[in-house]
C-alpha cells in the first residue's frame, strides 16, 4: 500500500459528488482502502474520505483511540465504510471545533447533529449498521460530507470562529485533522 497526497480545498475532486462502489472484495478496493489507512496514519488523522486522495468513490475510513489530544472524546472504532447512508436520530445539534487534512492548519466551529445511525458495508461487502452519538457522530458526518463535495467550512455559520490552529490555540496541540 502507499501514502497518497491529500488534496487541499479548492481541488475540483473535493467538490464532486462521489460515485457508489459497485463491487466489493476487489483488489482495486482493497488497494484503495490500504492506501487510505496508510495515508490517514501518516497524517495522524481521525478519518479520511476517498475523494481526499483523488478517488471520487463513496468510501470513508475513521477511527480514534484514546488520545491525549482528545482527552474528553470517546473512542471511535476503526471503520471502513463503503456507500454510507446516514439517518439523523433527532434534531439536537452541538457545536464543536473541527479540522481537516484537506484544510491544513485551520480550525473552525461546526454545528453537527448529536445522534445518528450510519449504515453501509465494509470493503468485503459485509453490512454495517451502527448508532453513533457525540464525537463519533461528528466524525461520521465530517467524513461523509466529503462524499458529497462538502468541506467543513461550508457548514460554518460563523466565520469569526475560523482560523489558523496555531493562532487560535497557541502552545496547544489541537489534535489531528479530519
Amino acid at each position: 500500500m502507499a501514502i497518497r497526497e491529500v488534496l487541499r480545498m479548492g481541488h475540483p475532486v473535493l467538490r464532486q459528488v462521489a460515485v457508489p462502489v459497485e463491487r466489493f472484495g476487489t483488489p482495486e478496493l482493497a488497494r484503495l482502502v490500504g492506501d487510505m489507512k496508510d495515508t490517514m496514519a501518516h497524517e495522524n488523522g481521525a478519518g479520511l474520505a476517498a475523494p481526499q486522495i483523488g478517488e471520487s468513490v463513496r468510501v470513508v475510513i475513521f477511527g480514534v483511540t484514546a488520545n491525549p489530544r482528545y482527552p474528553d472524546a470517546e473512542e471511535v472504532p476503526f471503520t471502513v465504510l463503503v456507500n454510507p447512508v446516514i439517518t439523523f436520530l433527532g434534531e439536537e445539534t452541538e457545536e464543536g471545533w473541527e479540522g481537516c487534512l484537506s484544510v491544513p492548519g485551520l480550525r473552525g466551529v461546526v454545528p453537527r447533529r448529536t445522534r445518528l445511525r450510519y449504515a453501509g458495508h465494509d470493503e468485503e461487502g459485509r453490512p454495517i449498521d451502527r448508532i453513533a452519538e457525540g464525537f463519533h457522530a461528528r466524525v461520521v458526518q465530517h467524513e461523509c460530507d466529503h462524499l458529497d463535495g462538502i468541506l467543513y467550512p461550508m457548514r460554518m455559520p460563523d466565520m469569526s470562529r475560523f482560523g489558523f490552529t496555531d493562532v487560535l490555540f497557541p502552545g496547544i496541540d489541537a489534535g489531528p485533522d479530519d
